[in-house]
């Protein structure tokens, strides 16, 4: 599938997929999940891997720093029918995972995430396992290409590189010159890009430069599921050999994404069973949904305090439906921002790329959250 749904905490829930898949095909990945937490049956783990029934082909993104409990993990998504693919997170810069030596940090320890990579691809047996990375924990200490061909030797269906180190975390222009080399070194198995693709221009674009497989788009899609259906139809048409500017991106009017972030709301209610709760939720995706329109200040902060679903009714349909799609104002960079941060990680983990006695120990405290960015 040439165009993946980025795993997303708190974003990327039954619902949210089920509202891009009514705009486009692709890859909906769930939210990450920590292998201990599944294995041990947590209530909000059970939670976070369950799909709604119209998901047809079921993606689970597990998150995990010990080889063994991976290996049950996935064996348990796989026995009892639960995923139809599974991708294995090594991408995660927020502090709290890679201060224990998970995330984007692990990918350093060589022979643990080949270990952990192997027992994911044992444990699923049919069912596809793909890795999602980052380049490295900084410039100095990169290991995207070493973790890509060793995720290849174990078998993985795919490789997602997120063109931005830990340190980077989501400052400045993602590397896609990265990505590129990681294709190049990578012939015989699939490739997909991450990072600064906020609109089906940017895919097409990041596929003729990198020569990857596939997009997986994140931040780009807040507040926009239709980007979807432009990404389906304007890759199809690249990867047909037609011209770019042959295809015409969806571009809503004011009434069109009142109706889509309603719908959000719906499938959010559903997905809580509590009408209070989906409208507590759906107050972060405001900001981004309405995002270069003219709705004003206290538009926005009234519908951020809406307790139901007919309230939110009531106020969108103030909105002037027939306002014009605001060009540039509505695109661009959306999502979390920010600057260069220094990554943490455990003392000791960059002396040496073996996993010692000590960084194991730590470890053991690595997946005590049951999400993560």
């Amino acid at each position: 599938m040439p165009v993946v749904l980025a795993p997303m905490a708190g974003i990327t829930n039954t619902a949210y997929r089920r509202l891009c898949r009514e705009y486009g095909n692709g890859l909906f990945v769930s939210e990450m999940v920590t292998s201990r937490a599944l294995v041990e049956r947590t209530e909000e783990s059970m939670r976070l891997i369950g799909h709604h029934e119209s998901e047809d082909y079921r993606s689970v993104q597990l998150y995990g720093v010990d080889p063994a409990t991976i290996g049950k993990a996935v064996e348990m998504l796989v026995q009892e029918d639960r995923a139809d693919h599974i991708d294995l997170n090594f991408g995660c810069p927020v502090a709290k995972v890679t201060r224990k030596g998970g995330g984007a940090a692990l990918p350093w320890k060589a022979e643990l995430f080949e270990s952990i990579v192997k027992a994911a691809v044992k444990a699923a047996g049919d069912v596809p396992v793909t890795v999602k990375m980052r380049k490295g924990i900084d410039q100095d200490h990169l290991t995207f290409l070493d973790a890509g061909k060793a995720a290849r030797d174990a078998g993985v269906s795919a490789v997602a590189l997120h063109g931005r180190t830990a340190e980077d975390f989501y400052s400045g222009k993602a590397d896609w010159d990265a990505i590129a080399e990681l294709r190049e070194s990578l012939p015989d198995v699939q490739v997909l890009g991450n990072g600064d693709i906020w609109s089906a221009a940017d895919a097409v674009a990041m596929m003729e430069k990198t020569g990857v497989d596939g997009i997986v788009v994140g931040r780009g899609c807040l507040g926009r599921p239709w980007l979807f259906q432009d990404l389906e139809l304007a890759i199809a048409d690249y990867l047909n050999g037609k011209k770019a500017d042959s295809f015409q991106e969806v571009m809503p009017t004011l009434g069109e994404v009142a109706t889509a972030f309603y719908r959000h709301a719906e499938l959010l209610t559903e997905f809580f069973e509590d009408q209070s709760r989906a409208c507590r939720d759906i107050r972060k995706h405001v900001a981004w949904y309405f995002k270069g329109y003219p709705v004003g200040g206290e538009f926005r902060a009234n519908l951020s305090r809406v307790e139901s679903l007919q309230q939110a009714a009531d106020l969108l349909a103030t909105l002037p439906q027939d306002a014009p799609y605001p060009g540039e104002e509505a695109e661009g960079p959306r999502g979390r921002l920010g600057s260069l941060k220094r990554c943490t990680v455990p003392e000791g983990w960059l002396d040496s790329r073996e996993l010692t006695s000590d960084h194991r120990a730590q470890l053991e405290f690595a997946e005590l959250s049951v999400s993560g960015g």
